[in-house]
């Protein structure tokens, strides 16, 4: 085994991934590869995106450009147009976003499964009981972004966005390693509540997603605000998308989790450990 081989399995590895990643100082880290990944310098550039792709998945086959001002330009990059197909069906949401399916099925006595045998509490998630109460019985699906995927998510549904509640937290790595061993983690990071009603219906339908160490920020496409401030936000909508359009984007990987209401259930083809791609069917709605 060569030692670049050794390298990428070594920094693969989940385990060591959370010791190192999880060791530091989570924020300061945080700002710094955000700071880094806006150098348009060519050779910072290309060594970057070049370290990346050794010791990574990434796959730029499907991207609507290949030359990149930045690692940066490269993490958020949009796709080619029909790269991914989207699922028509009124009564199907689709997955928002390309990801590895974790914790799924549907909402039990409130909580939520972060990880086999490790469950958390769906109104500490999104900072409010009443919203939470609502999808008492329902159903979610939590996607993990990896740092090769496609970061870019969309509306899952026709729907109108009636409210964004940006919620100041840490920032955990999220790989199944850090699941285990943190407890509620997903109640810890940094994250933003995005509450929206499906036009056919009227159907509550809430997107969250969740920040983790590397993440440089969350960024919405429809308002202009940086979701980065040290303090909780809560913001009042009227933002309307078609099943598929673009909602915003993660400056890196991180999780997506999709709550839909009672008599949601999942689509056949999701189960945990599947990775599905934006556009995918995800949940049958009532």
């Amino acid at each position: 085994m060569s030692a670049r081989s050794f390298i990428a399995r070594l920094c693969q590895n989940e385990s060591v991934n959370f010791v190192i990643s999880n060791r530091i100082p989570r924020r300061l880290a945080t700002r710094l590869v955000g700071w880094f990944s806006t150098i348009e310098q060519p050779l910072v550039r290309d060594i970057s995106i070049g370290l990346w792709r050794s010791f990574s998945d990434l796959d730029l086959g499907d991207a609507k450009k290949m030359h990149f001002s930045s690692l940066r330009d490269c993490f958020t990059r949009e796709l080619k147009d029909g790269a991914r197909p989207i699922n028509q069906n009124p009564k199907v949401l689709i997955s928002p976003c390309d990801g590895i399916v974790g914790g799924c099925g549907h909402i039990i006595n409130g909580d939520l499964l972060q990880i086999k045998g490790s469950s958390y509490p769906l109104d500490e998630l999104l900072g409010d009981s009443s919203v939470a109460r609502s999808y008492h019985d329902g159903c979610y699906v939590t996607l993990r972004l990896t740092a090769g995927m496609y970061h870019r998510f969309h509306a899952p549904h026709d729907c109108c966005i009636e409210r964004i509640t940006h919620i100041w937290g840490d920032t955990w790595n999220v790989n199944p390693a850090a699941l285990v061993r943190i407890e509620r983690l997903f109640c810890r990071n940094e994250r933003v509540v995005i509450r929206a009603r499906i036009a056919s219906d009227d159907q509550l339908i809430t997107l969250v997603p969740i920040a983790a160490i590397l993440v440089a920020g969350i960024r919405l496409r429809f308002i202009d605000l940086i979701l980065d401030p040290r303090q909780s936000t809560h913001i009042p909508t009227n933002s309307t998308f078609r099943k598929g359009e673009e909602i915003g984007w993660f400056e890196h990987g991180s999780t997506m989790l999709v709550l839909a209401p009672p008599g949601a259930r999942l689509c056949e083809t999701v189960r945990t450990g599947r990775t599905l791609r934006m556009g995918q069917p995800l949940l049958w709605l009532e």
